[in-house]
């Protein structure tokens, strides 16, 4: 199940046209300047070479209409759907010259973003009929943020904070900086304002029990314990705070983490650690 809306493609446009610098270079596409008039009309299709769950699709299409608005691009399945191997994602229309210099951007993001919405896609299932939610991370690609965070909504996950303004998040080395849990607690609800989420990140039930004692904490980032470990945690915990669970989430481990009852797993590998699913462009 999916919960998101579509970002505006005002938002969406710096990127794109980032890239189409990037990959036009200097000169622009030399290759299709010298070998295609400009005069030629094609059909193309932008196929799915496997299965898997879509995501860039509307960065697709954007770029094609940034490279040439008189493009005609009629998007047949959108992000958040799962497609089938050999299924048309999308008809692009127009001068051919226009599709071939968008052709490698458009599918880049989209091979890119659908990849990252299908590994998620898969997490996510491993949750079951529980209520754990999978959640992203910080490791994302720099620059991108903001559609790979978009691509885990598509795939069924959620979003942890998007950038270190966003919620405050106590680190282990924050502790260890700060003087202890305590300490460090007292003076994040003392900075927060009432809008702020406060987290804090532990390794052992001892460090759990002081955060419950304290009292000043919102969510609680259980590291790295194994399973029977985050049970009593959980427990521990009785629904005062929300629980995380994070380190070592495999896919192969979702299940029985989810069983728990832990609110959330947060899992880097979604962004940082996604294969690009294979998406093609065929005249």
């Amino acid at each position: 199940m999916t919960n998101f809306t579509p970002l505006p493609d005002m938002v969406l446009e710096p990127f794109i046209k980032t890239a189409l610098m990037e990959d036009l270079g200097q000169y622009g596409d030399i290759t299709t300047q010298a070998v295609i008039p400009d005069n030629v009309i094609y059909k193309a299709k932008f196929n799915a070479r496997e299965e898997g769950v879509l995501s860039g699709m509307q960065v697709a299409a954007l770029t094609f209409k940034l490279v040439d608005a008189s493009l005609d691009i009629r998007p047949l399945i959108g992000d958040g759907s799962r497609c089938k191997k050999g299924d048309c994602l999308m008809m692009i229309e127009g001068r051919a010259s226009s599709i071939l210099m968008g052709e490698r951007v458009a599918l880049n993001f989209a091979s890119h973003l659908s990849g990252i919405a299908s590994l998620t896609a898969a997490f996510a299932k491993q949750t079951g009929t529980t209520k754990t939610r999978i959640t992203c991370t910080r490791k994302t690609t720099p620059g991108l943020r903001l559609l790979e965070k978009q691509a885990v909504l598509h795939g069924g996950g959620y979003n942890h904070r998007y950038s270190l303004s966003d919620a405050i998040l106590i680190k282990d080395n924050h502790i260890a900086a700060a003087g202890g849990i305590t300490a460090v607690l007292n003076r994040a609800r003392d900075k927060a304002s009432h809008m702020v989420c406060i987290e804090i990140e532990v390794d052992t039930l001892s460090q759990l029990e002081e955060v419950l004692e304290v009292g000043k904490a919102d969510a609680v980032l259980l590291d790295n314990m194994d399973t029977d470990t985050l049970m009593k945690a959980v427990e521990m915990a009785d629904n005062q705070i929300i629980t995380e669970a994070s380190g070592n989430m495999a896919l192969n481990r979702i299940a029985e983490v989810s069983a728990t009852g832990v609110d959330y797993i947060s899992v880097g590998a979604l962004t940082h650690s996604a294969r690009i699913m294979d998406l093609g462009l065929d005249f």
